[in-house]
């Protein structure tokens, strides 16, 4: 075995079980991945020196290729279903082997680091990688140890092994393709194979994190975070992938946190990651220049973004390859993000939604009820690209607004989140970036502008005065007025040309909550229950 980098562990690659692989990279820096990326032909060096990679025909997550093991120390704490598939023992041990001979006389790439930026809940963690980039990706996104000595001395704690080269063969291994993602809790290992997406690598630690942070009594969230004034002055995002999050902390007025994962512990809020993952197909530089920026720095991976192989100039508003372009980089990379990664308790709590059927509300406030009973439904729209399939957006149910994620049953985040509320008295806004005026194909998206100048006033303080205006079909409490809002767009209803083709489209989206929500009528209180549409 020839390991090569200046930060080799004592903790090898051999207590993984892989023998006889060929060159060994251990934790390199950017420019050397840069330059192993190159050489392997895995991507090429745009403009200003993001790096654009391509990454095949999963464009997206693979939800139905995800599974979790089945295996005593965490079995009767999984919330098996549709999104937690059981994957057997025998199979998974079969995989295992059978990935650990692909590495044999293969080059690989290994990351150590850390998730959580709160030393007293820090994982640390492993990435094995086929591909430099993949490896680039995890040194982007996950915490760095700049210490030799401590890098010498890491034992990982989780451990993500991915082979994109190596496919299953479903018949004989018990997958649903020849794509696999498995996580095994017990052995605090996750093997991903036959997808070159590496945002497979991002959500699997995700997953690890939402399964041991809660039994630390620690709240796992799917959500950005940003700061004001002071670190005591902090709102959450929660939301699934083309919502907001990452658009909507990302404010120059702002102290950023992070911008997709976060633990909530008795301290305050803190970052599990060290790095961002956004989306940018069509990202406007002028409504959103912190993340443009981003996009032409050194360091950065651009995920199926367009490039001109004359001028190396990329297209960021060309969607062929996908909808759902990724930049990732270093938090570093943001001016005003905070490089330790906490902060104290939020004040304010915002759940954001893309209602592709043009019927909620741009911003209501929530009632403790309904934020349980908004928490658990999860409502959004599926946005094109973001899975395999889905090239425009869908209705979505997604529990906690993560089900993907989230291997614990819904009350444990639930019971965990209200707790925090109420002890910290947090706001809760319910904030629509969908559409508006109609649905998907006849309103429009509502305006970014409109948006953030929503939630400003509610950080202000400039909505605790204002006149709260009912709104009939899901009982949400709606500003009467917004400074610099048009008040037309303030209550849905006002804003599309045909109000009949409104009530019917409001009445088939209550039908939807509430069929929806019947899976946690025995889990919930008669107050959260009621608190759901009229």
């Amino acid at each position: 075995m020839q390991n090569f980098g200046a930060f080799v562990s004592n903790y090898g690659v051999e207590n993984h079980g892989i023998k006889n692989p060929g060159i060994v990279y251990w934790n390199l820096t950017t420019a050397m991945l840069y330059e192993q990326v190159t050489r392997r032909n895995e991507g090429k060096i745009a403009h200003l020196g993001p790096l654009v990679v391509q990454t095949g025909s999963h464009t997206g997550r693979s939800p139905n290729d995800r599974f979790i093991v089945e295996e005593p120390g965490s079995e009767a704490d999984i919330w098996w279903g549709k999104v937690n598939r059981p994957f057997s023992q025998e199979n998974f041990d079969y995989l295992y082997r059978k990935m650990l001979a692909y590495t044999q006389n293969r080059d690989i790439f290994v990351f150590d680091g850390y998730v959580g930026a709160d030393p007293k809940y820090r994982m640390p963690v492993r990435i094995i990688t086929e591909y430099a980039w993949h490896n680039l990706f995890a040194r982007n996104m996950f915490i760095r140890e700049f210490d030799p000595e401590k890098l010498r001395e890491h034992v990982p704690q989780f451990t993500v092994i991915d082979m994109p080269g190596l496919k299953a063969e479903p018949e004989q291994d018990g997958t649903n393709s020849q794509t696999f993602i498995l996580v095994d809790f017990g052995r605090r290992l996750v093997l991903i194979g036959g997808t070159e997406y590496a945002g497979e690598i991002k959500k699997s630690i995700f997953t690890a994190m939402n399964y041991f942070m809660p039994k630390q009594g620690v709240m796992s969230m799917h959500c950005s975070a940003n700061f004001g004034s002071d670190r005591n002055d902090v709102s959450l995002f929660f939301g699934l992938s083309g919502t907001g999050k990452t658009t909507l902390s990302s404010d120059p007025d702002r102290m950023l946190i992070g911008d997709d994962e976060h633990g909530w512990s008795d301290e305050g809020v803190f970052n599990y990651e060290g790095g961002c993952y956004a989306k940018v197909i069509k990202l406007d530089p002028k409504g959103e220049p912190e993340i443009y920026e981003t996009t032409r720095k050194f360091g950065t991976i651009l995920e199926n973004v367009i490039m001109d192989g004359a001028t190396r100039r990329v297209d960021l508003n060309d969607g062929s390859l996908t909808e759902n372009t990724r930049s990732s980089y270093p938090i570093s990379h943001v001016a005003n993000a905070v490089r330790d990664g906490h902060a104290g308790h939020p004040n304010n709590v915002f759940f954001l939604t893309a209602d592709a059927f043009g019927v909620l509300p741009p911003i209501s406030r929530l009632t403790n009820a309904q934020a349980m009973y908004h928490f658990l439904s999860g409502y959004t729209a599926k946005v094109a690209g973001t899975e395999r399939g889905v090239t425009e957006p869908q209705p979505n149910f997604s529990t906690c607004f993560g089900a993907p994620f989230m291997p614990l049953r819904p009350g444990v985040y639930a019971n965990l989140l209200g707790e925090k509320i109420k002890k910290h008295g947090a706001k809760v806004w319910l904030i629509n970036t969908g559409w508006t005026g109609g649905p998907y194909g006849v309103g429009s998206r509502m305006k970014l502008a409109y948006t953030r100048r929503m939630i400003a006033a509610a950080l202000n303080g400039e909505l605790d005065d204002v006149a709260m205006v009912e709104e009939p079909f899901f009982g949400l409490m709606v500003p009467a007025s917004v400074p610099d809002v048009p008040a037309e767009i303030l209550m849905p209803r006002n804003s599309w040309e045909d109000k009949e083709a409104y009530d019917a489209q409001a009445a088939r989206l209550v039908g939807m909550f509430k069929e929806n929500f019947k899976q946690f009528g025995s889990l919930v209180s008669d107050e959260t229950r009621n608190a759901g549409p009229k």
